[in-house]
């Protein structure tokens, strides 16, 4: 009997300790294809430490062969588009991980359609 799959349930990547995730502009030719839609979207990569790179990136594509979301949780300081939790969310539309001399390295490209969301609290000009 096939496992009942609730389409609305997201697969979430959360960020407990750390930092917020630095954006950075997505400049590979491919990410213009993952922005297309009936809504104008902003793609941008990020890169994270983690200890279990291939179990999350797993996360994400057992989510999207589902029909599933999958959502990077994250802390944030100081953002207009963030609810006074101070946690923040994004999709995430692709994922690898690499193993690099320190560890595991997790790269999400990640959408949105507002564009200060991935403006990151570094990036912040210092309030007076």
């Amino acid at each position: 009997m096939a496992e009942d799959i609730d389409r609305d349930q997201v697969a979430y990547i959360t960020i407990v300790e750390g930092p917020p995730p630095q954006f950075k502009p997505a400049e590979q030719l491919w990410v213009a294809s993952l922005a297309e839609g009936p809504v104008p979207t902003f793609v941008a990569s990020c890169d994270m430490r983690t200890f279990n790179g291939p179990g999350l990136v797993e996360r994400c594509r057992r989510a999207w062969a589902e029909g599933r979301p999958a959502r990077l949780n994250y802390p944030v300081r100081h953002a207009p588009y963030a609810p006074a939790s101070t946690r923040a969310e994004i999709e995430i539309i692709a994922a690898r991980w690499s193993q690099v001399k320190e560890g595991q390295v997790l790269t999400l490209w990640v959408r949105t359609e507002h564009a200060e969301q991935l403006i990151t609290d570094e990036d912040q000009p210092n309030e007076l």
